[in-house]
């Protein structure tokens, strides 16, 4: 009784894992478009929709920290991008960003 107890545990904990794994792996991009990328400070400033599940309503120009200085290569005011952005230590940093075809 113990052993199938622990057994259906068990079972219930991996199913859980792998229903929430692509969940936390994955964050939500949006359309957006670039205003101004500002290298020397590592910011980019972008008008873009709603941001859900950062609760952001569309902005007409907010500017964002990267993640990296690597992700404003190749990007110029005027151009059409998906980002992704997340809150990292009280202040929302894009942590993927590409031309939009």
């Amino acid at each position: 009784m113990l052993r199938s107890r622990f057994l259906r545990m068990v079972a219930g904990s991996l199913a859980l894992a792998v229903v929430a794994a692509p969940v936390q792996a994955q964050t939500p991009s949006t359309r957006g478009e670039v205003v101004r990328v500002d290298r020397a400070a590592g910011r980019v400033t972008l008008k873009h929709g709603e941001i859900r599940h950062l609760d952001m309503p569309p902005m007409t120009s907010m500017s964002y920290a990267v993640a990296s200085p690597a992700l404003l290569e190749g990007l110029a005011a005027g151009d059409r991008v998906r980002f992704s952005a997340e809150r990292v230590d009280g202040r929302h940093v894009v942590t993927a960003i590409a031309k939009a075809p």
